[in-house]
């Protein structure tokens, strides 16, 4: 029965990590991983199981973000556009500006990936959550500072991010959905779109690494899986309606307050 509510437990907790994952952005391998390591459970049961299920959680919310309206993903190609033109046959560009956005920040996470691997072999882990910590607590603050303004659209900020968020990920594991939301907000991506945005670039991201597990994965426990995606599943209908319903300004302010208490957490973690 010990063993059962356990599990149980389990499932309501990938449930509500879910919620605020989706609904904000970030937050579901941040609070399931330290919980479950707590619980007794090793790394190689807990990260599989995580990127599984922010894989298929991470599609599922995107479609569900489109068909409420929050976004607008269309990757049919963009034959119109220059790029495409001068590259004939070979040319591709999704049409709709946000699945550019998802494209460009999935594209340049390869590049930031690389980055990471050769930086983390030189320097200690200490200083590397440090660095993360304080991006993520600055970046909340310009947010809670600027709610009110609208920030003009940039590529160039885009690609930047990209690359920035998935060396995050690259180096602890983490970082990824706090930086890759509040970036594209301060780079003048809707709040709302940036949400979906997310949610389909982290997927894609999760993606890559679970078909890695499953190709070098011999020693790859999957026991968590399950539970973990059942948890989730269900609660992204949930938080695509919030998202949905949520005032855009107040909504920008919750991202801003969520993301500079994330990071200060982080802190308090690396020091105590």
């Amino acid at each position: 029965m010990a063993i059962e509510s356990i599990f149980i437990g389990i499932f309501f907790l990938s449930l509500l990590a879910e919620y605020m994952d989706a609904t904000i952005g970030m937050g579901y391998g941040t609070t399931l991983t330290p919980l479950l390591l707590l619980i007794g459970f090793s790394p190689m049961q807990i990260v599989p199981s995580i990127l599984l299920s922010q894989f298929i959680c991470g599609i599922f919310a995107a479609r569900l973000h489109q068909g409420a309206g929050n976004v607008s993903f269309d990757f049919n190609n963009d034959t119109e556009h220059n790029i495409v033109k001068r590259l004939g046959k070979l040319g591709y560009l999704p049409r709709s500006k946000s699945s550019k956005v998802a494209m460009v920040l999935v594209l340049s996470s390869l590049v930031g990936v690389f980055i990471a691997v050769l930086i983390a072999l030189a320097l200690p882990i200490f200083y590397l959550k440090f660095y993360i910590s304080l991006i993520v607590v600055t970046m909340g603050i310009i947010i809670v500072a600027r709610h009110k303004i609208r920030n003009v659209f940039s590529w160039k900020k885009i690609i930047g991010l990209g690359v920035l968020a998935s060396f995050n990920k690259g180096i602890s594991g983490g970082g990824y959905g706090p930086l890759i939301v509040s970036g594209q907000i301060l780079s003048g991506v809707e709040t709302k779109n940036s949400i979906a945005i997310t949610a389909l670039a982290e997927g894609s991201t999760c993606f890559f690494g679970v078909i890695t597990y499953f190709i070098v994965g011999m020693n790859v426990d999957w026991f968590l899986a399950p539970y973990l995606v059942a948890g989730s599943v269900i609660s992204v209908p949930l938080s695509v309606y919030t998202v949905k319903r949520m005032p855009v300004k107040q909504f920008t302010l919750i991202i801003g307050v969520a993301t500079t208490l994330l990071g200060l957490f982080s802190l308090y973690k690396l020091f105590n």
